[in-house]
């Protein structure tokens, strides 16, 4: 069962933009729920093309929202 720090693959689509949670606190991760977060705001990234991508769930990622692959857990 993936956890939700693990990296969260979401089929995005062209042109959309996706407000990827930054501080970690969201109940909808890796999305942005809203919530107040001490003053961080959610991330946008825009979708370039219709994929598959693996938005960051841990929060330590160097290519924030998306996970690098390295620096989880």
């Amino acid at each position: 069962m993936p956890r939700s720090s693990d990296p969260q693959p979401v089929r995005v689509t062209k042109g959309e933009t996706y407000q990827w949670c930054a501080c970690g606190h969201s109940g909808e991760k890796p999305f942005c729920d809203g919530r107040s977060c001490g003053g961080m705001a959610p991330m946008p990234f825009t979708a370039p093309r219709n994929q598959i991508v693996f938005f960051c769930g841990c929060g330590k990622t160097g290519t924030a929202p998306v996970c690098d692959g390295k620096s989880h857990r």
